[in-house]
């Protein structure tokens, strides 16, 4: 009984030996197997032909270890290609950049075990800009803390190579962190065409290094991710290109459109209503007569910034065309949008630019007002409503707006009082 009990212990230890030693078998895994063989050596010991003393018990011990480690690797790597299966359509069926960074943190959540975040932060320029995030308790969007230059990321970003810290607590890049920054993270820089265009962090709650496996497919998602933020970037820039207006830097009539139909799709949903004014440029046609349309155009991209940096981030600021402007006010009445078509007509007051050889002009704002859905049901129509109210504006009262017809009543201008009697013509 002794040697049996003494030949079962030397194979237990033999096998925990090869375990320890295999670092394919995961650590949570390794318990199992050991309790595996002895019950294997148990069984096979008490029947009848059981012999005392087995030569074949080391052979036997590597037999079901090599078998479980090829099952194991067999499952690994279907488990691998199915997510590099996951990565390939999450991240080609979009060329919207946020839709993007988005996939690319909710895949990273799933690659580890005990993941915690998923951060990944866009890179141009030498800077680090947000671009979005992933917790384990499923927030979105919202990032623990902005990176620091003398950081993990920034490291990350500026040596082009992956970082990993097992304890983030005993680690000098995060020595004045948090109490509760705690666990294991890795930085992995997302490179195209040998460009960093990004830094993805994914943190667990556990410390230690991450596996072969988990380090495989965070290079694969990372391979990937790199080259699905540069498309979509792209994407991003080429649209809105095609929505900017070259001179001023402002959006264009396309753009315009495209939020009217924005805003009459939230203005249904949210029964509500919004405000177009439309505002024409007084005494410009003066400056380019006088100064030429070098200057002309100067003094456009100078104005219309202008106006741009004293509106509200809610409204919407577009050029029409010439030296027409079109301003979009979400969830705004007539009473709202008088007050503001006011409030810029006085700031046009306060403009000023450095002519040629210290010359002066005066230039002012005409503006008409239309109401959705008060003066015109679709974006076409309320154009139209509020262009021809700038025009009677234009026509009968410069320095002013003017209201368009519908419910309210007949077009009705507004005078604002100007400190010189005279306006220029143009």
């Amino acid at each position: 009984m002794t040697n049996k009990n003494g030949n079962q212990a030397a194979v237990f230890q033999h096998a925990w030996e090869i375990i320890n030693k295999d670092t394919s078998i995961p650590p949570e895994e390794k318990k199992g197997i050991l309790r595996l063989i002895q019950i294997l050596v148990e069984v096979a010991e008490a029947s009848p032909s059981a012999r005392e003393t087995n030569p074949e018990d080391k052979l036997f011990t590597k037999d079901i270890i090599s078998r479980h480690s090829l099952l194991a690797l067999v499952k690994q790597q279907a488990d691998e290609l199915n997510s590099l299966r996951n990565l390939s359509l999450n991240l080609t069926s979009s060329l919207d950049l946020q839709t993007v960074l988005d996939a690319v943190v909710t895949e990273a959540m799933r690659l580890v075990k005990n993941a915690r975040g998923a951060h990944i932060f866009l890179y141009s320029h030498g800077k680090l800009n947000f671009g979005a995030s992933l917790n384990a308790e499923g927030t979105k969007n919202k990032p623990l803390a902005l990176p620091r230059t003398d950081g993990l990321t920034y490291f990350v970003a500026n040596s082009g190579e992956k970082l990993i810290i097992e304890d983030i607590a005993g680690h000098p890049l995060y020595e004045n962190s948090p109490e509760d920054w705690t666990g294991s993270i890795i930085g992995i820089p997302l490179k195209f065409n040998n460009s960093i265009v990004g830094v993805m962090n994914l943190s667990r709650s556990t410390t230690g290094g991450f596996t072969s496996a988990e380090l495989r497919l965070i290079g694969l998602l990372s391979d990937q991710a790199a080259v699905a933020i540069s498309n979509a970037s792209l994407h991003k820039l080429v649209a809105e290109q095609a929505n900017t207006d070259s001179l001023t830097g402002l959006p264009n009539r396309r753009a315009l459109e495209d939020r009217l139909q924005e805003d009459i799709r939230y203005a249904k949903r949210m029964k509500s209503q919004f405000a177009v004014v439309m505002m024409d440029l007084d005494g410009f046609k003066a400056v380019n007569d006088t100064f030429g349309h070098v200057v002309g155009d100067e003094v456009l991209h100078s104005v219309f910034i202008y106006l741009a940096g004293n509106m509200r981030p809610t409204d919407f600021l577009a050029r029409y065309g010439g030296d027409e402007l079109t301003l979009v006010m979400r969830e705004s009445g007539l009473e709202q949008a008088q007050i503001v078509a006011a409030k810029v007509i006085e700031l046009m007051k306060k403009f000023s630019f450095p002519y040629p050889g210290n010359a002066k002009a005066e230039l002012g704002i005409t503006a008409g007002i239309a109401i959705y859905p008060i003066h015109a049901q679709n974006a076409g129509d309320l154009l139209r409503s509020a262009d021809a109210s700038l025009y009677q504006g234009k026509k009968h009262s410069r320095g002013s707006f003017v209201v368009a017809k519908g419910v309210t009543g007949p077009l009705h201008p507004i005078t604002i009082p100007r400190k010189n009697k005279e306006q220029p013509k143009e």
